[in-house]
């Protein structure tokens, strides 16, 4: 049977970290935070107002900013550290790398406008490369949530985890529709719709468009099972070979360049145990451009109609 999802309202995903970082601080005193002169992008705001002893302003200083907050971590701290995806990564790698992957750092990485729905601020600000620098690392756990009531309970939940933590969001509204009291497993896929003709396999901002296309195809009497990953690494195997052992295909789907994201993960697990036609819904080998957030999702191939194409694609393949 078809579930029937809605939302009442649009929100940005890193509303939903704001939220969840003030929450955090009114529970934890360790949680402290650091921000690379981006606090009102971030919405940190709050968390800076009510702890301004545990705010640290470091400035256009990204690199600085992760040395501090490794540091911070030998003292007990629990350091969540905020900038832009890209800063929060390429310009900073070697960095994570060395002071807080090799290290094991209980740093949280909160890394915002990512993807190409940053927009108008072009390709030098858009990064589609992150979550493969990220899930490469070792000890590193890579998290990219769906909405706001997800990025918030994200967000909550990787304070509770030891160890260093990517948690990627973005700047524009998307459909707010995860239950708020849904709990947040790292780690643990979350099945949002049961089909048995084609797996659609989703993360970010595309887990909605997928649930678009999975509706579009139920009309056509196609069957589509839609996950959505919210962890990245650690991936759920076993919820993706449960539902491609029945569907017999997949579609994945993601804000990201196709080489080494959500999808290639897909397609090293399948290849080692489960071989499967499989067809991805990514940015294909290219750098963004400026344009708002819809026109840039459409000309580089990240829409409802691009899942729906993939799906035709894939199940000419079983």
């Amino acid at each position: 049977m078809m579930k029937n999802y809605t939302y009442t309202e649009k929100k940005d995903t890193r509303s939903g970290f704001g939220a969840g970082l003030s929450e955090l601080g009114n529970i934890n005193p360790n949680v402290v935070a650091l921000c690379a002169d981006l606090t009102g992008s971030l919405k940190m705001d709050a968390f800076q107002k009510a702890h301004p002893d545990r705010f640290f302003q470091v400035g256009i200083a990204e690199a600085n900013m992760m040395g501090i907050a490794a540091g911070l971590t030998i003292g007990g701290k629990i350091p969540f550290t905020g900038t832009f995806a890209n800063f929060s990564t390429g310009r900073v790698y070697d960095q994570i790398r060395q002071s807080i992957a090799y290290s094991d750092k209980n740093v949280k990485i909160a890394a915002s406008h990512a993807g190409l729905t940053l927009g108008e601020d072009g390709a030098t600000h858009q990064i589609l490369e992150d979550i493969g620098l990220m899930k490469m690392l070792p000890n590193m756990v890579v998290i990219n949530p769906c909405d706001y009531n997800q990025t918030k309970a994200a967000t909550i939940a990787v304070a509770q985890h030891h160890g260093p933590v990517y948690l990627r969001f973005g700047r524009p509204s998307v459909p707010n529709f995860t239950p708020a009291d849904q709990p947040f497993v790292i780690g643990k896929a979350v099945l949002l719709q049961e089909g048995t003709d084609v797996t659609i396999v989703a993360t970010g901002h595309l887990v909605w468009k997928a649930l678009e296309a999975a509706e579009i195809l139920h009309g056509k009497g196609i069957s589509a099972e839609v996950i959505n990953i919210h962890t990245i690494k650690p991936l759920d195997e076993e919820a993706i070979l449960k539902s491609v052992s029945k569907t017999r295909c997949v579609v994945s789907a993601e804000e990201h360049q196709r080489h080494g994201g959500l999808g290639d993960s897909i397609a090293q697990l399948l290849a080692r145990k489960l071989p499967t036609p499989q067809e991805f819904v990514a940015v294909n080998d290219s750098f963004g451009e400026s344009g708002t957030p819809d026109e840039l999702m459409k000309k580089y191939g990240l829409d409802t109609i691009n899942i729906l194409e993939a799906v035709e694609a894939v199940t000419k393949r079983k």
